[in-house]
């Protein structure tokens, strides 16, 4: 099962204040929110549905009400689940149209470092998925997720001794947008950070 935790990147400037909108519902970490607890906590597998390792048991009971789908074929379930994706982000700067990191990400991404490197987060492994706004072209988007996203795994690799192996990072371009009804959103331009069970 995958957990994800957004850190969504700022184009050229600093962190903001204020409360983002987007389409997924995606909550920004800004000010003190950012912060080493708010962060495994968003990356802990069940943490947001209020399960924590060692926690007390809970019992419910429940109905589940079902409509039976006649093209079902046997042993196929007629009921597709959904899990929501445990999830936060945070803003993160670059320089203009480029993977460099500012001093203001760094320090953002000394955070999230400390997050990774604690107990309940070290058996995981981390996807870290570079998006783009949709200005420019495809290609250059791609080219500009995937530059962004190496640019976060090498910070927190090089500065913060994070074991290479549990970090993969991959460019999405401008194809899953948080904010649609604004193209240029901070929000747009983002690395996710999705937790991988081992």
């Amino acid at each position: 099962m995958k957990m994800s935790f957004l850190l969504a990147t700022l184009v050229g400037v600093s962190v903001l204040g204020g409360p983002a909108q987007s389409q997924a519902e995606e909550r920004i970490l800004r000010g003190s929110e950012l912060n080493e607890q708010n962060l495994i906590d968003a990356l802990t597998p069940g943490a947001q549905a209020g399960i924590e390792e060692g926690g007390p048991a809970v019992r419910t009971r429940s109905i589940k009400v079902m409509r039976e789908q006649p093209t079902a074929k046997p042993g196929e379930s007629t009921v597709k689940q959904t899990v929501k994706k445990a999830s936060a982000s945070l803003l993160v700067t670059f320089a203009t149209n480029s993977a460099d990191l500012t001093d203001e990400a760094k320090a953002s991404l000394d955070v999230v470092a400390r997050a990774l490197q604690a107990d309940r987060l070290a058996s995981f492994a981390f996807s870290i998925e570079g998006h783009a706004d949709p200005r420019g072209s495809s290609e250059d988007n791609l080219r500009l997720s995937q530059g962004r996203a190496e640019s976060v795994v090498q910070y927190l690799v090089a500065h913060h001794q994070i074991d290479p192996t549990r970090l993969k990072p991959v460019g999405k371009g401008a194809t899953e947008l948080a904010n649609t009804e604004r193209a240029d959103a901070p929000e747009n331009r983002r690395v996710t950070i999705t937790t991988l069970k081992q």
